[in-house]
């Protein structure tokens, strides 16, 4: 991977990843409210909804009322989540841009969260990549736990390696290393991103979703933007975390990833002002503030040019 790319473009999870395991049931309208205003901030990709049971996850339920009412933006690709053949051909027919299909990398976890061991989700993944790959539409896969588990400890790297080779191999555009616990470290993230990144053909793009449940998702993800990831996965506000795992609260913000982004040098594409503005209305949704820190603080340097 070349470390001088200087773009990043940002995916933005806060109505999928965001609101799954939030108490509060977001109505269809509020969600399809949330994605248009994403949709208007610059990310050029939004995880809008998941094609998951309703039963399992009701916070997910309306994901086909959800895309046939947002206002589509052409310059954004819409996100949809599906774990098995039902789930990929409803996002297909919702007309998702990208489908993407989650593992996650240790035994225990995986049965919690999907049900099945490892063998059998990877077996689901070959039965839907066809069919997504036939409807030219992105496939994309994520590797839960990647970096440490709430149940089994420490992940191996050549357990994260021998599931990208097989994302790659049938035919994933991408791979998303995900800190689902946040429990990695920056030395950890550059470490992984560089072993799986020699071991993939160069035509995969490498990309991190981060949580800051131990206050390191910042420093981890200015190693993974060094380290030559292509994408981030965040989400506005830091809302969200995994409802399979415990205390695994905070996905990193947004508006907080995409200021250090742009303050280090790199492109993201995104309009810092209008993305803080969706930041500061999904705040009124909850009655605790929100742990994204530049909706309160404000953009640096521009801060200090404004008169006293």
């Amino acid at each position: 991977m070349n470390i001088e790319k200087k773009n990043i473009e940002i995916c933005d999870v806060a109505p999928r990843d965001g609101l799954q395991s939030q108490s509060r049931m977001w109505s269809p309208d509020e969600r399809i409210k949330l994605i248009n205003k994403l949709s208007e901030s610059g990310v050029s990709r939004i995880e809008a909804v998941s094609f998951v049971n309703p039963k399992i996850v009701p916070q997910m339920a309306d994901a086909e009322l959800i895309m046939q009412e947002i206002d589509r933006n052409k310059n954004v690709d819409y996100v949809g989540l599906a774990l098995n053949l039902r789930g990929v051909t409803r996002a297909l027919e919702a007309g998702v841009d990208e489908v993407r299909f989650v593992v996650v990398a240790t035994e225990t976890f995986n049965q919690k969260n999907q049900g099945v061991s490892i063998e059998t989700t990877m077996a689901g993944y070959r039965e839907i990549a066809g069919e997504v790959i036939q409807s030219k539409k992105k496939l994309s896969g994520v590797i839960g736990a990647a970096f440490g588990c709430p149940f089994e400890g420490n992940v191996i790297p050549e357990k994260i390696v021998e599931l990208s080779k097989q994302f790659s191999d049938m035919g994933a555009k991408e791979i998303s290393l995900a800190d689902t616990i946040g429990a990695a470290v920056p030395t950890q993230v550059s470490e992984l991103i560089k072993i799986v990144g020699s071991k993939i053909s160069g035509e995969i793009c490498l990309g991190v979703h981060l949580h800051n449940t131990r206050n390191t998702g910042f420093a981890n993800a200015a190693a993974a933007a060094l380290s030559g990831v292509t994408y981030m996965d965040a989400s506005v506000g830091g809302i969200g975390g995994c409802p399979f795992a415990p205390r695994a609260t905070g996905n990193i913000a947004t508006e907080d990833l995409c200021f250090m982004l742009r303050n280090m040098g790199f492109e993201t594409g995104v309009k810092l002002e209008e993305l803080l503005s969706v930041a500061e209305w999904t705040q009124d949704f909850f009655e605790i503030p929100l742990p994204g820190q530049v909706m309160k603080a404000g953009l640096f340097p521009e801060v200090a040019n404004q008169k006293a």
